[in-house]
Parts: C-alpha cells; structure tokens; sequence
C-alpha cells in the first residue's frame, strides 16, 4: 500500500502528531492507515500516563442541556490557558458534557469511589446466594468481576464513551491529553434531571 498526503493530514488531525511523525507512522503500518492510527494511539496513550501526574490548575466549566429535560455542567481541566481556549478543548469538554448526560455517572474516576460504598457493594456480592457454594478463591474472583461491571457504570472514566464505542471516556481522555500535550482531568460535575432528585 502506498502512503497518500491525505492519509498523513487525517492522521495528523486525529492524533495531534506532526506531518513527519504521521508520515513516518504510516510507512511503519506499511500504508496501512488503521494500523499506524493505532501503534500512535499506543505511543501517545503512553505519553499521556506519564502526564498524568502533573497540576491542572487552568481549564473550563462547560454546560450541556438536552431536550430541556437534563441538564449537566462539568469543570475540565488542563495545565494552561493556552490550550483551555483552544477550540478541540471546548468541543472535548462538550463532548465529556453529552456523556454525563446521557450515562449519568456518579463519580468522575474510581479513586473517587468512596471505600465505604465500594466496600458495602463487596461485602453485598460475596453474601449473595449464587457465591455461597463455590470456593473462597473463586467467590473473590466472581466478585472482583462483578464489582469491575458494576462500577464501570457509575465511574465516568471506565464507561463505554457513547461517540465512539471502540473505547472508554478514560481512553478518549488520555488520546486528548495525546493531542494537547497537557495532563487533562474532569474534576467536578453536576448532572440535574428534570423531576428527578437524588
């Protein structure tokens, strides 16, 4: 396969790489354009763990309204002002809005899990009916399993990003950290459903 301009440009807008980097990604995958999106979605994903540590002090507050029926603001945030006004951050945390919308997660990662709640949900599995009769070994892996699904749901890092179902929010938040070249994080949300009160 041969690597075409339009090729590196594409995979340059996606992954926020330059035209040489992208250039040289697909000779790599041999033209072949979604293996070289994904060895950079690997490069910058690993990138952006190593971003993970640093201070996000800058950022903005979006808000989102559907069907004027639910209503969600979120604070993202970043480490300059710089990339906070860029258009990609805007239409990211946009996007991070929808899904609070539509997902409505009750935590933003699992370190934000309170260990109260996550040890009752632990001890309410292992006394279930279903684990009484298998092994202690096995009962703790079924449990683990099932606690993994079962905050996979309320955490909005570990659920199923609703554009793009090939990955989770937390991977579609380190491939913009990828793209900006700044730790990005979502620090605080509120999501109001008309009629409904927690």
């Amino acid at each position: 396969m041969g690597v075409t301009i339009d090729d590196i440009k594409k995979l340059k807008e996606l992954t926020g790489i330059g035209l040489t980097d992208a250039k040289k990604a697909l000779v790599e995958a041999d033209g072949d354009f979604d293996k070289a999106l994904e060895a950079m979605r690997k490069k910058g994903i690993t990138k952006a763990e190593k971003k993970g540590d640093r201070e996000t002090r800058e950022g903005l507050i979006e808000s989102y309204v559907h069907s004027d029926r639910i209503g969600v603001v979120v604070e993202v945030n970043c480490e300059t002002d710089f990339v906070a006004r860029l258009p990609e951050f805007k239409e990211f945390a946009h996007q991070i809005a929808m899904q609070i919308a539509a997902m409505a997660p009750k935590y933003s990662t699992i370190e934000d899990v309170p260990a109260a709640d996550y040890d009752a949900k632990k001890q309410e599995l292992l006394e279930s009916d279903a684990l009484k009769s298998k092994p202690a070994d096995m009962a703790d892996k079924i449990v683990e399993g099932q606690l993994k699904k079962h905050f996979a749901e309320l955490v909005l890092s570990e659920q199923t990003f609703v554009l793009d179902d090939s990955m989770t929010v937390g991977q579609r938040i380190k491939e913009q950290i990828a793209k900006s070249g700044e730790n990005i994080r979502v620090s605080q949300f509120k999501r109001i459903e008309l009629g409904v009160t927690e």
